[in-house]
Parts: structure tokens; C-alpha cells; sequence
């Protein structure tokens, strides 16, 4: 049997026990380092691969193991052609730059799976999240902002949840913009979708998207997986309707603290939602169209103060600006214990506050050594291709 490239890529993303790190890791090992090839890695014996490629002898089993379902996913490629899906691997020049920007060689799906206009992935977009029970103000918000980016030619990211996702793209259709709908299943079962919006996934109006395997079906875990790749996806991010847990209260968060910008919708002072908690995490408030009214001042401040805060139910900030700007002073220079970075910063905290405060820094990295070692992560070590 004559295998394709698809093929492969399809089966890396299915080694077992293995992290979207690891797979990645071995792409850029088998392409960029060895400069060889899937059909060579898929025809080395375990010797071979061990000596090679630098694995342990679980990783070089996995590897010789999933040869043999090479066949199955074979068909599975052959299906996916000849129903009109594409797959563009991360080292494609197709793949999306912005999901390759912010979710870096960690967590960058090894492959995504498409059906429409791939264009759209390079095209600058925005994601408009929130609640699925969105108040009618939530939803005029979303109509608002969609309108405008439509007239920007920007691309709305929609979850095709209901509530604020599914308005986003309504709204996109609407004002004949594009946008991009990231399935929490498998492209394969997607078929109402379809249906639905053929003619805009004909006209290159709409790209459907997923990262999952292609015959998953929904599941609530495949949406909570989902919800990062909406937000790495876009460019700018606003927040129509936020509660004080879930999808996008943690999505926010976690946005803020990798150290993106996010526009929230400013509430109206009877409004019971989480929206004013967010802007005082550093979040952008904006009105009813999406349009920050805040002075520019107020603005530099809450994206200064994106680092100073904890998990949610605690309101008590860990750093000041100007303590957490000596630490990442000393950081740079080299890898350091917390104690002693407490000794060259002076500060008057204890080594396990500043263990906790450091686990929590997105571009902080943490050796496996006792006692544990901290240093900047280098951008270039993160980015992939």
C-alpha cells in the first residue's frame, strides 16, 4: 500500500500517552534537525530510532506499534480527500502564524483540519466570547463588534456555541464578512453544519476547523480543549458576558496572563456578571460598540498590572509592578532559586510566596532539579518554525 503524507500525520497525533509537546518536538526532530522523513522514521528499528532520534524505548515502541495502523489511517486520509477536507500540518506555510504565535511548541495542535476557503487563516481576526445564556445587551454587544470588524475585513472566530458564539457568526454572515467556526468534534461530524452554511464555505466566506481526531464526536472535554485554540486563533479578543467561572472567565485569565491584550465590555451597574472582576484583572473595558473609552493612561496601567494576580477567588495582589519588574531584571541574567533571587531583589517575601508567584508566570521556566532552579523562557525556544 502506497502511503500518503496525510497519513503520517494523522498517526503522530495519535501516539498514545504522548503531549501535543512531545509530538511537536518530534516533528521538528525528524524535519528540521535530521532533515528526513516520516517514511524513514516509520521504517528504523528500535535501535535505530533510539540512536537517532534521541528515544526512550516506550517512545521507539510507540512509533514501531502505530506502523501498523498506518493502513487504517490510510483510509481515513483517502476519506477525508475525497470529501473535500484538508489537513495542513504545522509545518505548512498554510498553518495559522497566530495559533503558531500564542500557543508556541507546547500547545500548538501538530495538525488542524479544514473545510473551506485556508485563506481566511492568514487574514487578521478576532474572537467575540461569552456566555451561552448572553443577556440581550451581551448580544447587541457582539453585533456590534462583529459589524465592525466585517467592515474591517477582519475574520470572527466563533466556538458555534449557543449564545455570544453563535451570534458572532450570525452577525459575520450578516455583514458578508468571514469567519473561522472551530468545532469541539471531529470534522467528519459536522454534517448539519455543513448543510447550513455551504454556500458560505463555497464562497470562501467560512472556514470549519478542528483539531480532534476527525471521527470524534462532541463531547463537553472536546469543548473545554476547544475554547484555547478560539482565543489562540485571533488577533484581538473582546468579551461580551463574562460569569466568575467557566470557559471564558479561565479563558480571560489565562489570556492576561501570557500577557494579551483583551477588551471587555464595560457592564451597565445593575448587571450581575463577571465582567468588572476581568477589567480589574487588567482586561480593556470598552462601550457598546466595542470602542475603548478609558484614557490612555488607564489602559497602560491594566496591561502593566496583567501580572499581578492570582487565581480567581483571590483578590489580593502578589507583586507590585515595580517588585515584579526586579525579578524578571534578575531572571534574565541567568537561572536562580527563589531564595536567591530574594537576596539579589532584597524583597521581604518568603521563598515559597515566590515559588507559587513564579509557577504561575507563563514565560517563567522551572528546572526539575531540588532545589528548583527559575529563568526566562527564550522566545526562540518556544516558537516553531
Amino acid at each position: 500500500m502506497i502511503i500518503n503524507e496525510w497519513t503520517y500525520w494523522i498517526a503522530i497525533t495519535q501516539l498514545k500517552g504522548w503531549r501535543i509537546e512531545a509530538v511537536n518536538k518530534l516533528v521538528v526532530n525528524i524535519f528540521h534537525e535530521q532533515k528526513s522523513s516520516f517514511e524513514e522514521i516509520f521504517s528504523l528499528e528500535r535501535n535505530e530510532l533510539s540512536n537517532r532520534y534521541n528515544l526512550n524505548e516506550k517512545e521507539c515502541l510507540d512509533i514501531i506499534n502505530l506502523k501498523e495502523e498506518l493502513p487504517n489511517y490510510s483510509f481515513l486520509a483517502e476519506d477525508l480527500k475525497s470529501q473535500g477536507f484538508e489537513i495542513i500540518p504545522i509545518n505548512s506555510p498554510d498553518y495559522s502564524p497566530t495559533l503558531k504565535e500564542n500557543l508556541k511548541l507546547k500547545s500548538s495542535p501538530t495538525v488542524i483540519y479544514i473545510k473551506g476557503n485556508r485563506k481566511i487563516l492568514m487574514e487578521k481576526s478576532i474572537a467575540i466570547v461569552g456566555s451561552r445564556e448572553a443577556d440581550d445587551i451581551s448580544l447587541e454587544f457582539t453585533d456590534n463588534v462583529a459589524k465592525k470588524a466585517s467592515k474591517e475585513f477582519k475574520v470572527i472566530v466563533s466556538g458555534f456555541a449557543k449564545g455570544v458564539d453563535r451570534q458572532a457568526l450570525e452577525s459575520a454572515m450578516k455583514y458578508t464578512g468571514q469567519s473561522i467556526i472551530v468545532l469541539p468534534q471531529g470534522v467528519l461530524t459536522f454534517g448539519s453544519g455543513y448543510q447550513k452554511y455551504y454556500q458560505q464555505i463555497v464562497n470562501g466566506d467560512v472556514l470549519v476547523l478542528s483539531v480532534f481526531h476527525p471521527k470524534a464526536q462532541w463531547a463537553s472535554g472536546l469543548a473545554m480543549a476547544r475554547n484555547p485554540i478560539i482565543y489562540a486563533l485571533a488577533h484581538e479578543i473582546y468579551v461580551a458576558q463574562s460569569s466568575d467561572s467557566g470557559g471564558t472567565w479561565h479563558g480571560v485569565i489565562d489570556g492576561l496572563r501570557k500577557g494579551r491584550e483583551i477588551f471587555v465590555r464595560k457592564p451597565e451597574p445593575n448587571e450581575k456578571n463577571a465582567n468588572q472582576l476581568l477589567i480589574q484583572r487588567g482586561a480593556i473595558p470598552v462601550d457598546l460598540h466595542g470602542e475603548i473609552q478609558e484614557s490612555k493612561k488607564y489602559i497602560e496601567n491594566a496591561i502593566e498590572e496583567k501580572y499581578i494576580f492570582k487565581e480567581h477567588h483571590k483578590t489580593k495582589a502578589v507583586a507590585e509592578p515595580d517588585i515584579v519588574e526586579k525579578i524578571f531584571g534578575i531572571l534574565k541574567t541567568g537561572s536562580y532559586t527563589s531564595a536567591e533571587i530574594i537576596q539579589k531583589a532584597q524583597l521581604n517575601w518568603k521563598p515559597g510566596q515566590l515559588t507559587k508567584f513564579l509557577k504561575e508566570q507563563n514565560n517563567v521556566r522551572m528546572s526539575d532539579s531540588t532545589p528548583k532552579r527559575f529563568t526566562i523562557v527564550g522566545e526562540q525556544s518556544e516558537t516553531l518554525f
